[in-house]
Formats: structure tokens, C-alpha cells, sequence
């Protein structure tokens, strides 16, 4: 079984920064790929950012310039750097990992999601 359990919410002041993290657990071989989503009250789960297991990124253009995603592939973990932080930015951010590659009990590949974690920016 594999859990994802992020870390680094709370509450921040606009311009301020937040540094979130992502700890994957269990018998993990390899992970294609490690996101950040968002949900923010009253609106659908959006994409903040994406890391390849080759360091690929993509970024939503709302965070581009403010936000940096990276992983730490030895310890199966995932950070994202919020700076310049908006109201706007308030949400509650999910991690996620696409393809991860299992060998205990099984051989399976399967995505996983964390329970989340709250932002919120004040003005």
C-alpha cells in the first residue's frame, strides 16, 4: 500500500512564501510522475504543477514565475515553493503520483492521491 502525505500548509500574508511537501511511503520502485493540484472552496481541482521522473516541469499559468516544483526521487518526495503568494492562491493542494511502480505483495502500477493540505493567503 502506498500513501502520499503532504506537509507545509497554513496561513500566510500576501507576498509571503510557503514551502509544501510530499512524502510517498510503502514499496515503492519508481514514480513517473509527481503533481500538485488545488482546490479552492466553491471550484473544480486544477493542475499547479508537474514533475517527470527525467525533472520535466509544467506549470499552471497562474503560478508561473511564483512557483517551483521539484522531487527528491532517493526519498520519493515532492516539494513545491510558493512565492509572491496571492489570496487567489488560497486552497487546499493535493499531491499526486502518476505511476507508481509497485513489487510488494505485487507487481502493479497504480496513482495514488494525499489527503491534503490547506493554504491560505490573507490580503
Amino acid at each position: 500500500q502506498v500513501q502520499l502525505v503532504e506537509s507545509g500548509g497554513g496561513l500566510v500574508q500576501a507576498g509571503g512564501s510557503l514551502r509544501l511537501s510530499c512524502a510517498a511511503y510503502g514499496s515503492i520502485f519508481s514514480i513517473n510522475f509527481m503533481n500538485w493540484y488545488r482546490q479552492a472552496p466553491g471550484k473544480q481541482r486544477e493542475l499547479v504543477a508537474g514533475i517527470s521522473s527525467g525533472g520535466s516541469t509544467n506549470y499552471a499559468d497562474s503560478v508561473k514565475g511564483r512557483f517551483t516544483i521539484s522531487r527528491d526521487e532517493a526519498k520519493n518526495t515532492l516539494y513545491l515553493q510558493m512565492n509572491s503568494l496571492k489570496p487567489e492562491d488560497t486552497a487546499v493542494y493535493y499531491c499526486n503520483a502518476e505511476g507508481v511502480h509497485t513489487l510488494v505483495p505485487e507487481r502493479r502500477v497504480a496513482d495514488y492521491w494525499g489527503k491534503g493540505t490547506l493554504v491560505t493567503v490573507s490580503s
